[in-house]
């Protein structure tokens, strides 16, 4: 099982923007140190908690201070961009990057940027698919294009102005062949949608705000669309994201992950649960879809949401968890903001070198054993 990196990120909206970007990008840093495998990095154009407005931006930053973690977005939003837009920018960061780069993609869910860019009203699941049709035809056809798909508001080619023999009317194609590996972030219970992403080859992550136990439900959608196209799926596809802190003691672990009033933890949850309910969105911390919403108290999505312990009760959270929604091939860590930089480091640190060689130990031996 790999290890992963994500952050949204989401920090104290007073703290200076300089001073959070500079912890994100030390955070990513620490993580290629640590053998992380890859990380994702959300972006959001209004929200000053969750401050990366752009995630290609953010990372070209992190290509020359990094050695082999690959750098993903997560996401790219692409109702918010032209497709030719996503396309160019995804195939020169790839090249930037020498194919050390995950596309991670979605419609982009925070209302305040679709109000912004004039498009709330819009159906922007359906933009999504329109553009991710359309980049994916930019990298597979040839110039002048002539992409004219139906039903697609997005009609691309360069046929009236080209001038090969000038390099005009050309656009680029990524590092990696055919394409680099394309992943959604999948948040609803039973979503409709990973059947399709199944189809395309496009692998799922399961959001790390989700109650675990409805995560096997992506898994079983994710199998279905494979099997429909005559296609296995397969395990190190599929990404789990979980909150978690490791610590070196029990004090600690349940201070600053879970009781502690300055717990990032609980700052984060109180963000991701205010924003859920303001949104119509509090089924996906429900363990039951007819369970009331008063029900869903911060102390409940804390206590279903976040895996907080010393190392050996971490790893016994996760292999818990494991048998619940069954294997999945990589477990993808949540970064917090560093309320105390000093326990945030430590917890990567020993995530990375106790926690999963541990995790991966017990794998090994009960697949042996079966």
């Amino acid at each position: 099982m790999r290890l992963g990196y994500f952050t949204m990120p989401v920090h104290p909206m007073q703290r200076p923007w300089v001073e959070t970007l500079h912890e994100d990008r030390e955070a990513i840093i620490l993580a290629d140190k640590l053998g992380f495998y890859d990380a994702f990095i959300g972006e959001h154009l209004t929200d000053a908690c969750e401050n990366v407005t752009n995630s290609l931006l953010f990372h070209a930053t992190l290509i020359n201070d990094t050695k082999q973690i690959k750098l993903a977005s997560g996401t790219c939003n692409l109702s918010q961009i032209h497709p030719v837009v996503i396309a160019a920018n995804c195939a020169m960061f790839d090249h930037l990057a020498q194919g050390r780069f995950i596309m991670g993609v979605s419609a982009g869910a925070l209302t305040s940027d679709a109000e912004a860019l004039g498009i709330l009203d819009e159906d922007r699941n359906k933009m999504f698919a329109e553009a991710i049709d359309v980049i994916l035809a930019i990298w597979e056809r040839e110039a002048p294009y002539k992409i004219d798909l139906p039903n697609n508001r997005f009609k691309v080619s360069t046929e009236r102005t080209q001038a090969f023999d000038l390099g005009v009317g050309i656009m680029p194609k990524p590092f990696q062949k055919p394409r680099p590996e394309i992943v959604g972030t999948v948040v609803a219970p039973f979503s409709p949608g990973v059947v399709l992403m199944g189809k395309r080859d496009f692998h799922p992550l399961s959001a790390n705000f989700l109650l675990a136990k409805h995560m096997k439900s992506h898994w079983q959608n994710y199998a279905k669309g494979k099997a429909e196209v005559g296609e296995k799926a397969k395990v190190e596809d599929w990404r789990v994201a979980r909150t978690i802190f490791v610590a070196d003691d029990d004090k600690t672990a349940l201070a600053y992950g879970r009781e502690d009033a300055n717990s990032p933890y609980r700052f984060y949850f109180s963000q991701m649960r205010g924003k859920m309910k303001r949104g119509g969105r509090l089924y996906v911390f429900k363990s039951h879809k007819e369970q009331p919403d008063e029900e869903i108290t911060h102390d409940f999505v804390m206590d279903h949401c976040v895996i907080h312990g010393t190392v050996n009760k971490v790893v016994d959270q996760i292999l818990k968890m494991r048998e619940e929604i069954g294997d999945f091939g990589e477990l993808v860590y949540a970064g917090m903001d560093w309320v105390d930089e000093k326990l945030g480091r430590r917890s990567m640190q020993l995530m990375a070198e106790e926690v999963m060689p541990r995790v991966n130990a017990a794998i090994a031996k009960s697949d042996a054993a079966e």
